[in-house]
């Protein structure tokens, strides 16, 4: 936007929000965690949402425990990224869309822009899908209308964001408290073989030799880590009034890290759950087809000799569903606002994200039913894996330099972990590739 005098002016993504909640100066170290504590949150919805059931199911049912170490691993790098992305925000006071947008040229901001947007896209239609997915199953709404109902789901998030930030975060936190009760009791119905569980814990380098593993196993780290969360959390740490100062801000990335840290540790527990439970249900039983949610969902109640197993499924998926539109929306607002500098109304914006996701929703729903809307759900997990490389390599750089960070760049070790992360989620991107292409 410019004043005037024709000057660009930068303007704070979320802008509405941007600063809204205080943060005590005196009191506990508990205290002050609670005052921070929120963000985390919000992010760790990113990486249990719809896209994570699919992977995690066929995962579960075809391969039993082997791709719990996936899970962990995926899980760790989100902990380490996400870390960094709120570190930026913190430091810089600017979001990673902000700081693409002034270090590259148009041309670059805008291919960047552009990818992030597909990414956003490929989440959000996962968000769409399951939700229609779960309305289906639980209520028999035609699966058509679902989708077309979840349009409407974006009003839920500015009526809630007209009471403030604070009631954005208290649903998700709400959301994804349900979530993990429903998995939680689903856990002691399917009776798992906890040493089998153990077990998978442990990287098999199976994993690597098999292609139909491998595959599934890019999809889980494609829908565990989400290229739109780094992008999102170095704008919401930003909700927070903390002091501008080198001691401020050094508290401030010290909470905000304990923060997401934590809240991505019950993202740990509901992906390990859904693939446990898939394991422990269909794999045991020698059903190991078992790759669509709506399969998991009428197989467990026989399996399991109970309707309440997939109740609780359903439920889960739906509160999943729902908690995923209040992020990825969010993060449509961020990314056009920092790298284009454009501000639009918030709800003109939503709707706008809504309907990427929901014009190929309709059309493949339409023309192939559910099978094809599920076999999308899993594609797009794929999409967004394939994007990650393009928000990692912006904010490893900028967080390592020094004329941008000054005394909070990464220090050495950071620098050579988060490059092998980088490195090891590129090599996987390219053989994910070359098995597409070659069939």
């Amino acid at each position: 936007m410019k004043n005037m005098k024709g000057n660009v002016v930068e303007i704070a993504s979320l802008s509405e929000v941007n600063r809204s909640l205080s943060v005590p100066k005196d009191g506990t170290w508990f205290r002050k965690f609670l005052a921070f504590a929120g963000p985390g949150y919000m992010v760790a919805v990113g990486y249990m949402d719809p896209g994570n059931w699919a992977t995690d199911i066929a995962g579960g049912s075809k391969f039993g425990y082997t791709l719990l170490s996936v899970i962990l691993v995926s899980n760790l790098i989100a902990i380490l990224l996400q870390a960094l992305s709120g570190k930026l925000g913190i430091a810089t006071g600017k979001d990673l869309a902000q700081m693409c947008r002034d270090a590259y040229s148009r041309p670059v901001a805008i291919g960047l822009w552009l990818l992030c947007e597909i990414a956003i896209a490929a989440m959000d239609l996962a968000e769409v899908i399951g939700s229609a997915i779960a309305l289906k199953l639980l209520f028999g709404l035609p699966l058509l209308y679902g989708v077309i109902i979840t349009a409407f789901d974006v009003m839920l998030i500015l009526l809630l964001q007209n009471k403030g930030f604070r009631a954005l975060e208290t649903l998700v936190i709400v959301l994804m408290a349900t979530i993990a009760g429903c998995f939680g009791i689903n856990l002691i119905l399917a009776q798992p073989s906890w040493g089998g569980v153990l077990g998978g814990f442990v990287p098999d380098s199976q994993i690597l030799t098999n292609p139909s593993m491998l595959y599934i196993a890019i999809g889980i780290m494609g829908a565990t880590v989400m290229p739109h969360n780094l992008y999102l959390h170095s704008s919401i740490v930003q909700t927070r009034k903390f002091e501008q100062t080198s001691a401020g801000k050094r508290e401030a990335i010290k909470f905000a890290t304990w923060d997401s840290s934590i809240a991505l540790m019950f993202a740990l527990f509901i992906n390990a759950a859904i693939l446990i439970v898939a394991a422990a249900v269909f794999h045991t039983a020698g059903r190991t087809d078992v790759a669509e949610i709506s399969d998991a969902y009428y197989l467990l109640s026989p399996l399991l000799g109970t309707t309440l197993a997939s109740i609780l499924f359903g439920i889960a998926l739906l509160a999943s569903g729902q908690n995923s539109t209040v992020t990825g929306t969010l993060a449509g607002q961020i990314v056009m606002e920092g790298f284009l500098n454009l501000r639009l109304s918030p709800w003109l914006r939503r709707l706008i994200t809504r309907l990427i996701a929901i014009i190929p929703a309709v059309i493949v729903t339409a023309i192939a039913g559910e099978k094809g809307a599920e076999e999308l759900l899993v594609l797009s997990q794929v999409i967004l894996s394939i994007q990650l490389p393009f928000a990692i390599i912006p904010l490893l750089l900028f967080t390592s330099d020094k004329k941008i960070m000054g005394e909070f760049a990464n220090k050495t070790w950071q620098k050579a972990l988060t490059w092998i992360v980088t490195a090891v989620i590129i090599v996987l991107n390219v053989i994910l590739i070359i098995q597409t292409i070659s069939g």
